[in-house]
């Protein structure tokens, strides 16, 4: 179990986002932002974007986490969920919000935001933005993916991960396929000091003080790869001070079956959904995502390495952006339970000193390649270059 202390952010995690504000003697460029509930990173984003010197109004769900954050910021907020891609109140509350603020740009971040909000403005020469965070089942082939990321009023697609860049790059008809200049890589960025809180303490889950813990946290569903890491777990049978914990929804009867089936399930812990995930993870002494598909830039690796928590993940989608090989962590073969199992026993043989080693490199990594002031840095820049066309 992982004992050691948290670091303290460093002096340039814990400052503001940096403000560039526009010249005073021009007018801040208007831009509305169609969000639902926006977590910690991309709230952030859009308050660091206000301070840049620009005029912003947003939609967001009534009650999201930062609401009154981006109030104080100065963002013209109307409080409102979008219900689904057809919600035709909310396209009326988009054409007024266009009307009354007079957009020039609109930034999308959903789904529903992006097929309202195309809706809403049809007719009108603004500039779009639509943001995808996962690899999802767009193709040319269905009718909703040209609703959003393939319609051609769609200027550019933020991407969360070069992955899902390239995988909407690939997608083609006939060998047609959309300009690759219309995706773009932009990483959600976090701040170290938005994550301080203490470990937790493992013994209330019968979990021994001096285990050996590995985490993963997720809301069970198949792509998430949680059985595969149940079969590289019961390959390491032989190291009864191994314990697994599984945090999150995953209540699902057939896991509940193969933890119930496995040789190690008295070492198994299922926590169900907690709202101490990062202090839990921070008293572990390993994280792995066995993700086989489908992965953006996943939230949980980013909270283990903000608390020096060495990560192990697959090669689905955005997660080996996240780390250096051997380095800031480890990458396996998605679904390979095999290589997962010969990856986690290596961590669990190396010296402590060694892995706390490669958390604080993966930490580092965090806070020098995914800050949230590059997100705002390279958000504002993209907004100015389809301003100045």
């Amino acid at each position: 179990m992982n004992q050691q202390p948290l670091l303290s952010a460093c002096s340039s995690c814990t400052q503001q986002i940096p403000v560039h504000t526009m010249s005073s003697s021009s007018p801040k460029p208007r831009i509305l932002i169609i969000t639902g509930s926006s977590d910690i990173a991309e709230a952030h984003q859009f308050i660091g974007l206000a301070q840049s010197g620009f005029n912003i109004a947003m939609i967001s769900d009534p009650d999201a986490r930062f609401n009154a954050k981006f109030i104080e910021a100065g963002i013209k907020l109307t409080p409102l969920k979008i219900k689904g891609r057809f919600d035709y109140k909310a396209r009326a509350v988009i054409r007024e919000l266009i009307t009354t603020h007079n957009p020039q740009l609109i930034h999308a971040m959903n789904n529903g935001a992006v097929a309202n909000g195309l809706a809403a403005s049809k007719g009108m020469k603004i500039p779009f933005i639509a943001y995808r965070g996962i690899e999802g089942n767009d193709s040319y082939w269905d009718p909703f993916t040209w609703q959003t990321y393939l319609n051609p009023r769609v200027t550019r697609v933020v991407c969360v991960a070069d992955a899902i860049r390239r995988f909407l790059v690939k997608i083609s008809l006939l060998g047609y396929r959309q300009p690759a200049s219309k995706f773009v890589t932009i990483y959600k960025g976090h701040d170290l000091s938005w994550y301080q809180q203490p470990p937790g303490d493992l013994t209330e889950f019968d979990i021994p003080e001096q285990a050996f813990v590995i985490a993963s946290v997720a809301n069970y569903r198949p792509r998430k790869g949680i059985p595969v890491l149940i079969d590289a777990f019961d390959k390491l049978a032989s190291h009864p001070d191994m314990h697994l914990m599984l945090i999150g929804k995953m209540d699902s009867e057939e896991l509940q079956r193969k933890v119930a089936a496995s040789p190690c399930r008295e070492r198994i812990h299922l926590t169900g959904f907690r709202n101490d995930v990062p202090s839990l993870v921070s008293a572990c002494d390993l994280y792995v995502l066995p993700s086989l598909k489908r992965e953006g830039l996943p939230k949980t690796v980013i909270e283990a390495m903000a608390y020096a928590v060495p990560p192990i993940v697959t090669d689905s989608g955005g997660s080996p952006e996240l780390i250096e090989q051997g380095i800031s962590g480890l990458i396996v073969r998605s679904g390979d339970a095999d290589d997962m199992a010969a990856s986690i026993r290596k961590m669990y043989e190396t010296s402590a000193e060694e892995r706390q080693r490669m958390g604080l490199a993966a930490q580092e990594r965090l806070r020098t390649h995914f800050h949230t002031s590059e997100t705002v840095k390279q958000t504002k820049a993209l907004y100015e270059e389809l301003l100045s066309q």
